[in-house]
């Protein structure tokens, strides 16, 4: 038992952290800044303990849970997306009026079932995941109850999920009855056996989990709640499920796809193949007619799940590596884009209307030109982090021989750069409009937000390979 939390100290720590958070809640009134304070020493032990536990690798809790390696890098993923949340979050949370006590305790709550997604190493143990992570994202969407956006986003979201839900859990059911087991390597073993109880059933079982997590990663056809959510939701919420939603949902599909079902990669890869490329060519094409600069954001999230997707295809390690570094990249420029988009507001609240960030970057032109750095960033231009993660998925896509996936994926990128430098040039291009449009100063902990994700792009375009070797390192504990 001892054994057990050892190797998964950071999630078991984090857990433990939430529930008293939200029991302090509970107990004391306007609680908030206890709790914010709370949460960033609990986000800062639970990272320290991933990088402590990377080289403790194995399988815990009867083979519930696997620790160290690919696990511990997640988790610094999301003990670093969660901190730079709260930090861009509060400020912006005050000036709505929405700083309830009860918020860190459920961004809390988020991070420990993103983490147990990616500690999985069982079907069982990843559906418990997915719904704490996507439970809380219900709530977090619907935060702002004045708003009927808000709400709106939050009725969407719930119904979208508890759709995919559906699937994921009878996929998850067809597995087992074709497999006899819910433990990934025991479905590896069965599958390269080929004893399989009911082998009719796992193609089946497969295809419904592809839906599933297809829904949790917004990949066509599949994509339909991001738009509305994302515009719906409040922008600091938005930043961290764009974030960290990706991050958990492709932590599962490497997990399950490269290890459990590796082997019958015959029976769901021609499938993903079609996902990915559509998806990408969606996403970037329909960004193009967005007017609100978060269904803007949306749309190219979409388009990065195809990107990501073609990772997966590659089923190899140079894969593997290459969507690790992806996420990370595409994590911590999301966060810091949409630390941004909280700032751009009039009278009445956010500002999303593209044209009216015209001229922004002669209001503000340090944001603008950190934002413009984010974009460039998603379009995969180079000395950025995106082109670093752009070049290794093509590069594995090619090695993979998925010629029609590198194609699609380069066409793709060109269409995204179109519709990021037209932002860019409308901010810093033409004449501001005077329509009440203004920018916030960002207090101290939201500049740190946009200036540790500026900064770690920027060192990522110019001088990736430390995290590239650590990674290369790291994607060996996988299986």
């Amino acid at each position: 038992m001892i054994q057990d939390l050892l190797l998964t100290a950071p999630f078991t720590f984090l857990s433990a952290m939430a529930i008293i958070a939200m029991v302090v809640d509970a107990l004391i009134k306007n609680s908030a800044r206890i709790t914010f304070l709370f949460s960033v020493i609990t986000l800062i032990v639970s990272g320290i303990l991933a990088i402590a536990t990377f080289g403790q690798h194995g399988i815990g809790f009867n083979g519930m849970v696997t620790g160290g390696g690919f696990a511990s890098y997640f988790d610094v993923l999301f003990s670093l997306g969660g901190l730079l949340t709260i930090f861009a979050a509060r400020s912006y949370l005050q000036r709505e009026g929405i700083e309830h006590d009860e918020f860190y305790s459920l961004v809390l709550f988020a991070i420990g079932g993103m983490m147990l997604i990616g500690h999985s190493n069982n079907l069982l143990s990843l559906f418990i995941g997915i719904e704490i992570m996507s439970v809380v994202f219900y709530v977090l969407s619907g935060y702002m109850r004045s708003s009927v956006a808000s709400v709106e986003a939050s009725l969407k979201f719930f119904l979208f999920g508890a759709f995919s839900t559906g699937f994921l859990v009878y996929g998850m059911a067809l597995i087992y009855g074709a497999t006899g087991s819910m433990d990934y390597n025991h479905i590896a073993m069965n599958i390269t056996r080929g004893s399989l109880p009911l082998e009719s059933l796992l193609p089946i079982g497969i295809a419904l989990m592809v839906i599933g997590l297809s829904f949790k990663a917004a990949a066509f056809p599949f994509h339909q709640w991001a738009p509305d959510v994302y515009q719906g939701a409040p922008t600091a919420i938005t930043g961290f499920m764009a974030a960290a939603t990706k991050i958990a949902a492709f932590g599962a599909i490497l997990r399950i796809f490269y290890v459990g079902f590796a082997n019958a990669e015959w029976q769901w890869k021609p499938a993903m193949v079609v996902i990915a490329i559509i998806t990408m060519v969606f996403g970037s094409l329909v960004a193009i007619a967005q007017r609100d600069v978060k269904r803007m954001l949306a749309y190219s999230s979409i388009a990065h799940a195809g990107f990501l997707l073609a990772g997966v295809i590659a089923l190899s390690k140079t894969g593997l590596e290459a969507s690790i570094f992806y996420l990370f990249a595409y994590g911590v420029a999301t966060v810091g884009a949409f630390g941004i988009v909280t700032l751009v507001r009039d009278a009445s609240g956010e500002v999303g209307d593209l044209n009216r960030w015209s001229g922004l970057g002669k209001r503000a032109p340090l944001l603008a030109s950190a934002f413009a750095f984010f974009l460039l960033a998603f379009a995969g231009i180079p000395l950025t982090s995106g082109f670093i993660g752009k070049f290794s998925i093509f590069s594995a896509a090619y090695e993979s021989g998925s010629t029609s996936i590198l194609i699609a994926g380069v066409l793709s990128s060109a269409v995204a750069a179109f519709f990021f430098i037209r932002v860019i040039v409308l901010m810093f291009f033409k004449d501001p409009i005077e329509d009440g449009t203004s920018v916030v100063i960002p207090s101290a902990l939201t500049t740190i937000t946009i200036t540790v994700s500026a900064v770690l792009t920027l060192i990522l375009g110019i001088y990736p390979a430390p995290l590239i070797d650590f990674i290369a390192t790291t994607a060996t504990f996988i299986r």
